[in-house]
């Protein structure tokens, strides 16, 4: 009984190590967290949906802060310059009243960015590519108010998108 129970114990063991053998810490591009810096310049809106610029600056350096792989560099001092510009803000329709198919209930609200990724020193381009992100809005009385509380969702899922193509890029 008992060499069954340690052998049992030993496999179990040894499934659990071999489960965790593609996982490490730490960034995943073979770089040291914090080793490099990035500045976020301020992301223009070519759109003509108004407030956008804003939203979207701070949640790309908030969620590169949060990840913890790039320090942020608040002047002219990042080893990366990240540049983008807002290209598209739409409204799709998603769902309709359910006794009204005229009236809309949900929109799929989406916004792409064109992001640029350069490294400062070498001028080699790291990132170029239109990035986007989306989000579900309830319209409830007020279009506008109930698009203005979701911008900040958008610009969060547009810079979570950003932020993994930069930390997990393979460049």
């Amino acid at each position: 009984m008992k060499g069954l129970l340690s052998t049992l114990v030993c496999i179990v063991g040894l499934a659990g190590l071999c489960g965790c053998a593609g996982y490490h810490l730490g960034p995943v591009n073979r770089q040291v967290a914090g080793a490099r810096s990035i500045q976020v310049i301020p992301i223009a809106n070519d759109t003509i949906e108004p407030r956008l610029s804003e939203p979207v600056t701070h949640s790309l350096r908030r969620r590169l802060q949060q990840d913890g792989t790039y320090r942020l560099a608040t002047r002219d001092d990042g080893d990366v310059i990240l540049r983008g510009s807002i290209k598209e803000f739409r409204r799709s329709e998603l769902s309709f009243q359910p006794r009204d198919i005229v009236t809309i209930r949900d929109y799929q609200v989406t916004i792409v960015a064109s992001i640029t990724a350069v490294d400062r020193l070498s001028g080699r381009v790291l990132l170029e590519r239109d990035v986007s992100g989306r989000t579900t809005l309830r319209v409830g009385d007020d279009l506008a108010s109930a698009e203005r509380q979701a911008i900040p969702l958008l610009a969060e899922d547009l810079a979570r998108n950003v932020t993994t193509l930069l930390v997990e890029g393979s460049w």
